[in-house]
This record gives C-alpha cells, structure tokens and sequence, in this order.
C-alpha cells in the first residue's frame, strides 16, 4: 500500500454536510462526535473524484465497478476524511487569519509518520488560553502586541515552530505560487485548543434560506431554514491510500492527479456556488 496526503482548499463556502439539524441550524457542517472538528467525509470526496473519472474502464479499476456483479472488486484506493487544518477567522489586522491548534498539528505530524512523509519540525507549539502563536514577529495578524480575532484578544508570541509549520504547509498548499506562500505565512496563527473549539462554534458561516411561492413571492409556510458551512479559505487534509487491486498504486495516483487538476465542486449546494475548492495530492510514499 501507497499513501499521499490530499489537501483541500475550498474556495467558495464549503457545506459538508450530516442532513439533519440540531438547535437552530437545520442544515449543519458534519463534525466529530468526540472534538468537533469539521471534516468533510471520505466517501464525499470519493464520489466526486469517480464522477470526475468519465472513462468507464479506468474507474472501475481504480475506485471498483459501478454495479455489483461476479466479476466484483475492491477499489484499489481509499479516502480517508479530510479533517479541518486552517481555519479563517476575521482579524482586526490583516483582514483575516488562518487559525490552527495544537492537537490539529499533532494529528497531522502523525498521519505523515503513519504514510513514511517527511515531518517539517518534530516540535508542536504549545500555547496558553490567552496567547496566539506566530510565524514572525512582523506577521500582519499582529496588532500591537496582540492578535485580535473574532471577539478574542490574545497576546502574540512569535514562535520559530510556527514558522517552519507555516512554510510548509504553504508549499503543499500552493506549490507554484510564492506569493500565497508568503500570504499564508503572515497570517497563520496557532491558538489553545480550547479556544480553537469556541472559534469552531462562531467562526463558520450561517446562511438564511428561503423558498418562496411561485405565483406571489412570499415565502412558503416552513420556507425558511438556516444552513452551516465552512469559510471559504478554509484548509483541510487526509490520507488518500492505494492498493494494488486492480491497478497498481502508482497509476491510481497517475489517474487522481488528472483528475484534481481542475477545482472540483465538493460538499453539498453547487447550485449556489458552494463547494468551489482547490484538491492537492502531495508527499508519501
């Protein structure tokens, strides 16, 4: 088995949803039971990528036959989630801030050991309730002494791990493109778990929906309804694995990398221009 990580960046507000609502949003973001933190689901990303694949014998080798029959396989790659890694969160500087924490990294640093990637630093920022670590002292999240995001002050600390964990991410992200590179290394921070999780209950978009009567345009009796979705600019990764099934490892990421050449449409609600996101594969083995 072959394993690379699958970055996703969404450019558009990105509504993966769970179908059904609790509290006042009807229509939420899937999260974990346990954390959390938003993700969007494996077999979501799987589906758009064998929609994507229009030749009917490449996709039956790689992503398994599209109706069960005696002649039936696996498929020869596997999705796993793509779980939230930068969150973008309103900043008084610098418009806005990319915001992670502790755990997400940590996770991160072993989903690359588990797939034989290089990890940029071994070393994971650690950072108290009322700071904010950054890549530079001069990054432009940066207010005084201080990165004020949402309704948050916390005290800016620059931190040398962010640094190396900024450029790098910067690299999978936007690989050709220095500018963004840079871009992002000026505005991400790295905030306590705990205030990671207050971000990721305020920091997402909620839309009003309404459907409206034909013939007069008023709304429909129950017509109204509020939907969650993630920021555009958001970032999250996972692991993608190949096996050699059908295919071998190394022509079903032949075959994924043409097919994320072009933004893709994940997530629910494309008819309204959600779910426009970036899809980078990169690094493993």
């Amino acid at each position: 088995m072959k394993a690379r990580l699958a970055f996703v960046h969404a450019l558009s507000p990105l509504h993966a949803g769970t179908g059904q609502g609790v509290g006042v949003i009807d229509l939420p973001i899937a999260r974990e039971k346990a954390t959390g933190i938003p993700y969007l689901p494996g077999s979501s990303f799987k589906g758009v990528l064998r929609d994507a694949c229009s030749d009917r014998s490449t996709r039956e080798e790689v992503f398994g036959p599209d109706t069960a029959s005696p002649q039936s396989h696996a498929s020869s790659v596997a999705f796993c989630d793509l779980r939230l890694l930068l969150l973008p969160v309103r900043s008084v500087a610098g418009t806005f801030a990319w915001v992670t924490s502790p755990y997400i990294l940590l996770r991160l640093v072993r989903d690359l050991d588990s797939i034989g990637a290089a990890v940029p630093t071994s070393e994971v920022p650690q950072v108290a309730m009322a700071e904010a670590a950054v890549a530079s002292s001069e990054s432009v999240i940066v207010h005084g002494d201080q990165v004020l995001i949402e309704d948050l002050d916390l005290a800016a600390k620059r931190c040398p791990e962010v640094e190396k964990w900024a450029e790098w991410i910067g690299k999978q992200v936007f690989p050709h493109a220095e500018t963004w590179q840079e871009f992002l290394k000026q505005r991400i921070c790295v905030v306590n778990d705990d205030v990671l999780r207050f971000l990721l209950n305020t920091a997402t978009e909620v839309f009003a929906r309404i459907r409206l009567k034909s013939d007069v345009k008023t709304v429909q009796k129950g017509g109204l309804w509020y939907e969650e979705a993630l920021p555009a600019e958001t970032i999250l990764c996972g692991i993608v694995a190949a096996s050699p099934v059908k295919v071998t490892p190394e022509r079903v990421f032949a075959v994924l990398d043409e097919l994320v050449k072009e933004p893709l449409q994940l997530g629910g609600k494309a008819t309204v221009g959600a779910g426009f996101c970036r899809v980078l594969l990169t690094g493993g083995v």
